[in-house]
């Protein structure tokens, strides 16, 4: 809906990498087409960047919320580029490739060519002790299995019960997907996580030929800068809210409204006769987006970043929502240690750990922060980060701080015998942070989708909760949801 005279109004709502990605390739795209905008963005918090949060203490870099990124996707890294940051990459120690996996309180290394949880490589597979011979014989029945014919959308882990078996899907691959969404393997939607498992299963006839073909092809590997290619993720030397800070100072112009929330979004009175003085070619309606101080915003356009459920109330009583109250939220909470080297009694040769749910511990995962990120730890001292909660296990989150750290504490020494007392110890919780998308997902988008643009013509929802939870995928998001509003 454009204005005579006058710039399109667009409010953003949530201060988010969803959101700030949407404003930076607004202004961006607008640019390029000659277009003016009056673009504001709304922040309940006091600072952008929602669930990133970088800490630096007493020259430790602390990521109190997500720590990297997947390097194959290019989305950030060609946003990265756009702000100026490519020289602030960096990725993971190339010493500390090994990922263990805990299997009856024994750490056991992930099998080389072990891609997603899917082994790639025979030989390394068949020694491994993480599985049984039956469960072995049973994963290599893969490569013998018909594809299933139907197209309708299955579990995960329903999915890989059926190419691979129980114990793949239950003691390698649940606790290493399940770490990405925090959620039961049994309830995601494959075509929403993770569809190249069913893409490869359809055009190579198995899951483990399709997952090596892909490992070989590195289709993207030539896209990526040189510092991408040794390893699987990345972030920025300072921390992810390195890219906040880019985020936020490119966006000149833009109108910030942070510590506040909305409140109600509302579809402005527009009479005939002023719609048709004050307008030109109307498409849709005109909203107001009304803020907790009491501050009415005029909005020809909304972009909402907000998680389903903050989505669904401020818009329910517009259209209907049923799919976004469809998603689900799980909540976890990161515990990091401190450690001084010379007390810690433990050197690392890998990246970390993750821990099945048969295990009964409260920690899901811990990551050796200070061996995986060299720029993470003075030499002298070691970083730890623990992560508890997921789908059907989130009571540790809200356990008291004492009992909590005391929790993790006998975790990691009970796994690693870890006795040293922490120089200090940083607690993170993500209350309802991480989004389940139920078997079906991506079809009840495309109709919610569909719905909204009869419905709520100039709204567009984008962000974790709807095509990828991953900072890349809600970066994409962002800039394709830019693209689709200057084009409408």
């Amino acid at each position: 809906m454009r204005r005579i005279g006058n710039p399109d109004r667009i409010v953003i709502i949530g201060g988010g990498i969803s959101g700030l990605s949407s404003a930076f390739y607004l202004q961006r795209e607008a640019e390029r087409l000659g277009r003016e905008l009056a673009i504001t963005i709304v922040e309940g918090a006091p600072a952008f960047g929602g669930k990133i949060n970088t800490l630096h203490r007493d020259g430790f870099v602390i990521e109190k919320g997500p720590d990297s990124f997947l390097a194959r996707k290019l989305a950030i890294i060609d946003l990265a580029k756009e702000l100026g940051l490519e020289d602030e990459l960096t990725t993971t120690n190339p010493g500390a490739k090994k990922t263990y996996i805990l299997h009856r309180r024994k750490l056991y290394p992930m099998p080389p060519g072990l891609v997603l949880g899917i082994p790639t490589e025979i030989g390394p597979f068949v020694k491994t002790g993480l599985l049984s011979w039956g469960g072995k014989l049973r994963a290599l029945l893969d490569l013998v299995l018909p594809a299933r014919k139907e197209q309708d959308d299955e579990s995960i882990g329903g999915f890989l019960e059926r190419r691979v078996g129980k114990q793949v899907m239950r003691r390698i691959a649940e606790p290493l997907l399940a770490g990405i969404y925090a959620g039961d393997l049994k309830k995601l939607s494959l075509r929403a996580t993770f569809p190249q498992f069913k893409a490869s299963e359809q055009k190579h006839g198995s899951l483990i030929r399709g997952m090596r073909h892909n490992r070989k092809s590195g289709a993207a590997a030539g896209a990526l800068p040189a510092v991408a290619k040794g390893g699987i993720f990345l972030t920025f030397k300072g921390g992810l809210s390195t890219l906040v800070k880019a985020l936020d100072e490119a966006l000149t112009g833009v109108e910030r409204r942070l510590g506040t929330k909305v409140t109600e979004i509302r579809k402005a009175d527009m009479a005939e006769g002023a719609a048709s003085s004050a307008y030109k070619d109307v498409e849709g309606a005109r909203y107001e987006v009304v803020l907790e101080d009491g501050e009415r915003l005029q909005a020809d356009r909304i972009v909402m970043t907000a998680p389903a459920y903050s989505a669904a109330e401020l818009l329910e009583p517009l259209a209907d929502c049923r799919e976004l109250r469809a998603v689900q939220y799980v909540s976890v909470a990161n515990v990091v240690m401190a450690f001084d080297k010379a007390t810690f009694g433990l050197d690392f040769d890998g990246s970390g750990f993750v821990v099945p749910r048969s295990e009964g511990l409260h920690i899901t995962a811990c990551t050796w922060t200070s061996s995986k990120w060299l720029h993470t730890s003075p030499d002298d001292k070691v970083l730890l980060r623990c992560y508890v909660g997921r789908s059907g296990d989130e009571e540790s989150v809200n356990l008291p701080d004492a009992e909590l750290i005391k929790a993790v504490r006998k975790d990691i020494e009970d796994t690693m015998g870890i006795k040293a007392k922490p120089i200090f110890t940083e607690i993170t919780r993500l209350h309802r942070s991480m989004p389940q998308y139920p078997v079906g997902h991506v079809e009840q988008m495309q109709q919610l989708r569909a719905r909204f643009g009869q419905q709520l013509p100039g709204v567009w929802i984008t962000g974790a909760a709807f095509d990828g939870v991953g900072l890349p995928d809600c970066i994409r998001q962002g800039k394709e949801a830019a693209k689709a509003i200057l084009e409408s």
